[in-house]
């Protein structure tokens, strides 16, 4: 292909009517002011949009337009372009075609940015107009960091040689920043803050070590290194959060933060004596990810609105249930940050605090100095709180305790672990709470789950077995032929999974009188039944078949949400 012409990106947008001169001249003042680039100006301040850019220079430029998120980019030739250079030209090797290479460029006028990929990639170019924030999503996801972490174990292996050298302590020797394992572990955070891991597992097996990262909940080998340097990784690290680093008999907790890619990351670190060495695991927490909001939960919009209201009573408890991982934490803080104004007072009592929001008073309970949850939550009640978090309702003290400050005059928010929305009071009736308490306190239960969401850039319609038909009909009835189905076939944006994200799958029962009239009998199946029809029908299954009918997830995992439930 030629080289592209150098054109003015506000003439092009004016000749094809989509920004008026007014809106050009104001742009082209705010870039004098604040050197900014001028494509940013224009998305900002709402002139138009970033596919308006795009097609409009693809027009100008008779070249094509890529939408990144339904490309299936070719992991081959997307390395010819390194990440430093791709990330400065704002450019990424999309595939090779016809001896050529189809390069997409945010900006394809930069004719510099044309020169030196063509010298970098020793190619013919092929050039088409992406979206630059697409661009840099997809640039994040595809650079991945596997061959610098296999070779920086490698490296480290040398190093150790035969030799038990401590190199877990050379990260607190000043100059010693460039150690391997330091280096290593820089590459393990890089790589894991990359895929969007949730937790890093490192685990010493008898001939090897294995580091495997969490990623939408289901967990994916990154890499396998020699035993030997396993020591030194869990030493270090243990460095780092500030354990006892001769103790390796014991399992250990701890936490330590860190910047990754302009990003803070809280790690909440533990280490467990297993047969071959020291097993390490690490749940990052993005600090830097937005407010948590309940808006961004995908709760259904009458669900959403009736949670809203339930929040905002003066009084009362109100549980989120499900098993662990399945974001029960997020929802409850998507709950305080909505209720956090300067009139109220909110307290949390947790183990361990996992997200830090400003204006909340945050307790860690602590069980080695008697630092438990009963004790923190008596101190807590006798701070003058107005809501209130705990944790976890964990035994029969703690959930008496909050039960009694929901009747007077507190709103206590928590979590317990059951199947499903109306097994919860009964639960509660199980850990030796009164009746009386479980009717008068309790305002409602949301049951949650999380489900994987297929990877939009590699849908497909996909047929059904006959297991997954039999299982939709309990739902849909005769109906079920009547739907497509869908699946991701795995691609380079969803590191071949097929899914890229969860999506929360909620059920929502609410104590309304009949409910709590229910709950003051002694017959559990009257109370299922009035508590069933309180729903109406609107479960975790039903609302997980409304996913997979929407193309957003599989029959798979709306079926393994609903095993959950049942077993």
């Amino acid at each position: 292909m030629a080289r592209p012409e150098k054109i003015r990106l506000g003439e092009i947008l004016l000749q094809q009517k989509l920004m008026s001169e007014e809106q050009l001249q104001f742009a082209l003042t705010e870039q004098k002011r604040t050197g900014r680039k001028l494509g940013r100006l224009f998305v900002e301040n709402g002139y138009v949009t970033e596919e308006q850019i795009s097609g409009a220079l693809a027009k100008q430029l008779n070249i094509a337009y890529v939408n990144l998120k339904q490309f299936n980019i070719s992991s081959k030739a997307v390395r010819l372009l390194p990440e430093m250079q791709a990330r400065r030209f704002r450019a990424i090797v999309l595939e090779e075609k016809d001896n050529a290479l189809l390069v997409g460029m945010a900006d394809p006028t930069d004719l510099f940015a044309y020169d030196e990929i063509s010298r970098l990639v020793k190619n013919n170019i092929v050039l088409a107009v992406v979206n630059e924030s697409e661009l840099l999503a997809t640039i994040d996801n595809v650079y991945r960091r596997t061959d610098e972490i296999t070779g920086l174990a490698r490296e480290l292996e040398q190093e150790l040689g035969d030799s038990n050298i401590d190199f877990g302590a050379l990260g607190v020797t000043p100059g010693m920043e460039d150690a391997p394992v330091v280096k290593l572990l820089q590459s393990v955070f890089d790589d894991a803050t990359q895929a969007r891991a949730s937790d890093i597992h490192i685990e010493p097996q008898e001939k090897r070590l294995q580091i495997r990262f969490r990623i939408d909940g289901v967990l994916h080998l990154q890499t396998e290194a020699d035993i030997k340097i396993a020591s030194s990784l869990a030493l270090r690290l243990k460095l780092m959060s500030d354990m006892d680093i001769s103790e390796k008999r014991l399992p250990q907790d701890g936490r330590f933060a860190i910047k990754v890619r302009q990003q803070q990351i809280d790690v909440r670190i533990s280490t467990m004596p297993t047969q071959y060495g020291e097993s390490v695991v690490m749940r990052l927490l993005n600090q830097g990810g937005g407010t948590l909001n309940l808006d961004r939960l995908g709760m259904p919009k009458a669900m959403l609105e009736r949670f809203r209201k339930i929040i905002k009573r003066p009084n009362g408890l109100v549980l989120v249930t499900g098993p662990t991982g399945s974001g029960k934490t997020t929802t409850l803080y998507g709950a305080l940050a909505e209720l956090n104004t300067q009139e109220k007072k909110l307290i949390t009592v947790e183990d361990p605090v996992e997200y830090r929001l400003a204006g909340i008073n945050q307790v860690q309970v602590n069980e080695k100095i008697d630092l438990s949850f009963a004790k923190v939550l008596r101190s807590s009640l006798r701070q003058d709180p107005d809501v209130l978090l705990v944790g976890e309702m964990r035994d029969q003290e703690t959930a008496q305790i909050g039960m009694r400050a929901a009747m007077t005059g507190h709103l206590v928010l928590s979590t317990l672990h059951t199947n499903d929305a109306v097994s919860t009071p009964i639960r509660l009736l199980d850990m030796g709470v009164p009746r009386y308490m479980v009717g008068s306190s309790l305002q409602a239960v949301l049951a949650q789950r999380l489900v994987r969401v297929i990877c939009e850039s590699c849908c497909q319609p996909e047929p059904i077995l006959a297991t997954e038909k039999e299982w939709l009909a309990t739902e849909l009835g005769d109906t079920v032929e009547q739907h497509q189905y869908h699946c991701g076939r795995g691609c380079g944006h969803c590191n071949g999974t097929g899914f890229r994200g969860r999506i929360g799958v909620y059920e929502l029962l609410e104590m309304t009188g009949p409910v709590v009239a229910a709950a003051h009998q002694d017959d559990p199946a009257d109370f299922i039944r009035v508590a069933r029809q309180q729903m109406a029908g609107l479960t975790l299954r039903k609302y997980a078949v409304d996913l997979v009918l929407s193309g957003i997830t599989t029959v798979g995992e709306a079926m393994r949400i609903s095993n959950q439930q049942e077993d």
